[in-house]
């Protein structure tokens, strides 16, 4: 007798016959593209659960190693699953949990702990970390004594305040009383080839300890996990795409060159959700590359050495190393391969030296220092190319095998060039047919709410409009029947209204509840998101009253500032509350996952 998959399910699964029910009809409907993103979207909503899972020999289970992270763009979280990877393969209990997910009143209960945390903008910690941030500079944060810690931080050497996300966790874990156990690592950009080597030092120094609290005999549980679609692309192996239409979607008069980006993923097997973003491995500029060459005197036809392969010179300064981010690290090696004493000099003022580096680019420091050194040289003293992340401004509900993007170009003029962006000069220049190698890093902190009927506010100008685009694509395909509530801006209603006809059009169908503008110079006096959401205070508050979730996408520096602060302002005082009452309102929408911001 044949046993059915159904059959199989419903004598095996812990589901009740009703909900084994609805499951089988609803499979049985979706069509192949619909159950992998049920699946990756499982597998996401059940991370950190604890499933039932193979039960131990003995009766007491062993010491669990918890790992701990803070990830702004995916860095964090894939280091912190290669430790756990590394950790299961000895034979260890690991546990592995976005800080977002971790409730802060576990800690007590730690005694073995890895903290891996990236550092976003001047200093902060990420988004996913700020809670647990702020609850160990409370006073509600325990007594740590007994617990054992080793922290690993991801930055960029080029901003001021260098990973100061993990410094600040290993101080106030310290201060708890936890034992730190090992010298904390704190790695740059290019951090790849340093973490298999943190990896297996991490785990020699937690190892004997656990197996020494381990009851003899006793087995090592795995908690299971729902994987999600498997793919042979990532960032370690990205996907090499055909680009399908690059446009230019500002005016001829605007300030800003903003284009939209269509890429095919046909036959990738990579999926996507709203809240997702696209990594992107651009190529450099060939003419700013030959001139670089040119100034050094150098060969491009000469063969170098970058990690474990072997190429010409050219060739690798087009596709492998980085050079339009300017950082210290380039400064002070090439200034000693090329014995530049002057340049050497400049390396040791760090406050001199981010001046300096702010307005350069590796072309203009060259230029500037030109010298005569080794191929090898240049190619140690530079670092690897970094991917750009950019939101993903499409739905795969609607574009089905295609992924797009909003990339504004980053130009200006200087040191007697022009300058362009190193991935969004990319974009500018590729054409129809071009390829480039691609690979999508999850959003688990920027997702639409489950329910489809709940409403929404999303706060998103220039392109951070983009995820917002993701997101009414989604809701129109699945005919999600929430408020939606779009507030944009930018400087000029005729030049900048990013995706005008698609908004106006969503507007007329009803699929956008409201959209309130803020065109900042087409008047005397400057409007900005942040005002328009003052202005519409009441109607704000009423929406977060009854359920909406809050979501703001683009510049961390200034705009997702002054959004909040204008948020505050209206809790506040269509709350009746006063300010601190008014802060604590939203950091309950952020723990409950419905004030969420995507900012760069």
């Amino acid at each position: 007798m044949t046993t059915t998959t159904s059959q199989l399910l419903e004598t095996a699964s812990p589901l009740s016959p009703e909900q084994h029910q609805r499951f089988v009809e609803l499979a049985s409907t979706l069509t192949p593209l619909q159950k992998v993103w049920l699946s990756g979207y499982l597998a996401g909503s059940t991370e950190g659960a604890q499933l039932p899972g193979p039960t131990a020999t003995s009766s007491t289970e062993g010491a669990t190693l918890t790992v701990l992270y803070g990830s702004q763009t995916g860095n964090a979280k894939h280091v912190a699953n290669d430790l756990a990877e590394a950790a299961r393969a000895r034979g260890l209990t690991v546990s592995v949990t976005d800080m977002a997910d971790y409730k802060p009143t576990q800690l007590k209960s730690e005694t073995f702990l890895t903290v891996v945390v990236s550092t976003h903008g001047e200093g902060d910690p990420p988004e996913s970390a700020e809670k647990l941030h702020r609850f160990l500079a409370s006073k509600k944060a325990p007594d740590l004594s007994g617990t054992q810690v080793t922290v690993l931080g991801l930055g960029d050497s080029s901003y001021e305040f260098y990973c100061q996300a993990a410094v600040d966790f290993e101080d106030r874990l310290r201060a708890l009383g936890a034992s730190v156990v090992a010298e904390r690592l704190l790695l740059d950009v290019d951090h790849e080839d340093h973490v298999a080597g943190w990896v297996e030092a991490t785990l020699d120094v937690f190892e004997p300890e656990l197996n020494a609290v381990t009851p003899a005999g006793g087995t090592v549980v795995q908690m299971p996990g729902l994987a999600a679609a498997p793919t042979a692309y990532s960032r370690r192996s990205p996907f090499l795409a055909e680009i399908g239409e690059v446009q230019k979607i500002t005016g001829r008069m605007s300030t800003k060159d903003v284009r939209h980006v269509e890429i095919s993923l046909e036959g990738s097997g990579l999926t996507y959700r709203p809240g997702d973003s696209l990594g992107v491995f651009f190529r450099n500029d060939p003419e700013a590359v030959d001139a670089l060459l040119e100034v050094l005197g150098l060969d491009g036809t000469e063969e170098v050495t970058l990690g474990e392969s072997t190429e010409a010179l050219r060739e690798v300064l087009l596709e492998d190393l980085e050079l339009t981010q300017s950082y210290p690290g380039f400064v002070q090696r090439y200034a000693e391969a090329a014995a530049l004493p002057t340049l050497a000099e400049l390396a040791q003022d760090k406050a001199a030296l981010r001046t300096f580096l702010e307005e350069r680019q590796i072309y203009d420091i060259v230029h500037e220092h030109p010298a005569r050194l080794g191929a090898q040289q240049l190619v140690d003293a530079l670092r690897k190319m970094q991917p750009r992340l950019y939101s993903i401004a499409s739905s795969q509900q609607e574009v089905e095998d295609e992924v797009h993007l909003t990339v504004g170009v980053v130009e200006w003029q200087g040191f007697g060039r022009d300058h362009l962006g190193g991935c969004s000069g990319h974009v500018r220049r590729s054409q129809e047919g071009d390829r480039v190698k691609v690979y999508v890093e999850a959003g688990d902190h920027f997702r639409l709410p489950q329910d489809p009927s709940v409403p929404v506010i999303m706060v998103g100008p220039g392109t951070g409009i983009a995820p917002f685009r993701a997101f009414l694509q989604e809701r129109d395909a699945l005919g999600a029947d929430g408020d939606n509530w779009l507030i944009f801006g930018n400087p000029h209603f005729t030049q900048d209204f990013l995706y005008q006809v698609e908004m106006q059009g969503y507007l007329k169908s009803g699929l956008l509840t409201r959209m309130d503008v803020a065109f900042s110079r087409d008047q005397a006096e400057k409007v900005y998101v942040q005002h328009r959401i003052t202005q519409h205070g009441r109607e704000v508050f009423d929406w977060l009253e009854r359920g909406a979730h809050l979501y703001v996408c683009g510049d961390a520096t200034r705009m997702a500032k002054d959004v909040h602060a204008a948020l505050v302002e209206v809790v506040a005082e269509h709350g009746r509350m006063d300010a601190d009452a008014a802060e604590d309102y939203l950091s309950a929408l952020r723990d409950g996952k419905r004030y969420q911001r995507d900012t760069y």
